[in-house]
C-alpha cells in the first residue's frame, strides 16, 4: 500500500498527533484509524454519508441521533459529544456539527484514542515503548472488527513515518514506568 501523506487532512492529524507526545508507532495508528473510518479520504465525514438522503436515513435508523458518527472517528452518542466537549473545552451539543471541523475532528480522534474514550481502552494499552499490536489497537475504536486490514494500514503508515518526531515520545499504559522512565532521563541514565 502507498501511504499519501499530503492526502486530505493527514497533516494536521500528524500536528495533533505530535502536540499530544505519541509515538511514531501511536500515529501511525491513528492515521490508519483515520484513513479507514473516512473511506480513504483523510477528511472528517458523517456517518451513512454515503447512502441517499443519509440526514432522512439517520433520523429513521439510528437510535442516537442526532448524535450520530461524525469526524474521522465517528464519534457517537450525547454521552461522548459532552464528554469531548467537556475535555476539549468546547460546547460540541448546541451544533454537534462542529466535530466535522477538522481542527476539532483531529483532536477528538487523537486525545480520544490517547485516552480511552471511545471503548475504555487506550493507545498505551496496545502500542507503547514495549509493545506494538496493531491488531488488538482497533479494540480503542470499534472491537476487532477489520482489525488486520487496519493493522497492515498503520505498518505503512509507520513506515511512511520516517521524519515524524515527537516532542514527547512517551505514552505508556503503565504510568508508574513513565515516571520511573522519565527520571531517569532527567538524571541522564536513559532516554525516555
Amino acid at each position: 500500500m502507498k501511504i499519501d501523506l499530503d492526502l486530505g487532512d493527514t497533516q494536521l492529524i500528524i500536528a495533533e498527533c505530535v502536540r499530544s507526545g505519541l509515538t511514531r508507532p501511536q500515529a501511525a495508528y491513528v492515521l490508519a484509524t483515520a484513513w479507514w473510518e473516512t473511506a480513504h479520504t483523510m477528511k472528517p465525514v458523517e456517518e451513512a454519508f454515503w447512502v441517499k438522503n443519509p440526514d432522512a436515513w439517520r433520523k429513521k435508523n439510528l437510535r442516537y441521533y442526532p448524535w450520530h458518527g461524525r469526524g474521522y472517528v465517528q464519534i457517537t452518542w450525547q454521552a461522548n459529544y459532552l464528554k469531548a466537549g467537556k475535555v476539549l473545552d468546547m460546547d460540541l451539543t448546541t451544533d454537534p456539527d462542529v466535530v466535522m471541523e477538522p481542527k476539532v475532528s483531529a483532536q477528538i480522534l487523537v486525545v480520544g484514542s490517547l485516552e480511552g474514550w471511545f471503548t475504555g481502552k487506550k493507545l498505551g494499552d496496545y502500542i507503547s515503548k514495549s509493545k506494538t499490536d496493531y491488531r488488538n489497537a482497533r479494540r480503542i475504536i470499534n472491537g476487532t472488527d477489520k482489525a488486520s486490514d487496519i493493522a497492515l494500514i498503520a505498518k505503512a503508515y509507520e513506515a511512511a513515518l520516517v521524519d515524524y518526531d515527537s516532542p514527547t515520545p512517551i505514552v505508556n499504559a503503565n504510568p508508574l514506568a513513565a515516571f520511573v522512565a522519565a527520571l531517569l532521563a532527567l538524571f541522564g541514565k536513559a532516554k525516555p
